[in-house]
C-alpha cells in the first residue's frame, strides 16, 4: 500500500500499472478541499496527452493500480 499524506499530493507524480491508450505517467493537477481540510475532489492528467479525469484519491494507496513517482 502507497503511503500518501493529502496535504502534499497536489503536483505530485504516479505511474499507472496498466497503462491505457499508451498512457502510463500522470500528475496530480488540482484539489479541492472543505473547511475542514478534508479532500473533496482530485484531478489526475496524463502528461503525454493532457487529459484529466477526477480520481478519488485513495485509489492512489492501491499499488497493484498505482506507482509513486515516474517509473
Amino acid at each position: 500500500m502507497n503511503k500518501i499524506n493529502h496535504r502534499k499530493l497536489l503536483n505530485s507524480k504516479w505511474t499507472a500499472v496498466s497503462p491505457v491508450n499508451k498512457e502510463k505517467h500522470f500528475m496530480i493537477t488540482d484539489m479541492e478541499f472543505d473547511e475542514e481540510g478534508v479532500v473533496i475532489s482530485c484531478v489526475i492528467e496524463a502528461v503525454m496527452s493532457k487529459r484529466s479525469m477526477e480520481i478519488n484519491w485513495h485509489d492512489l494507496k492501491d499499488q497493484q493500480r498505482w506507482l509513486q513517482d515516474w517509473k
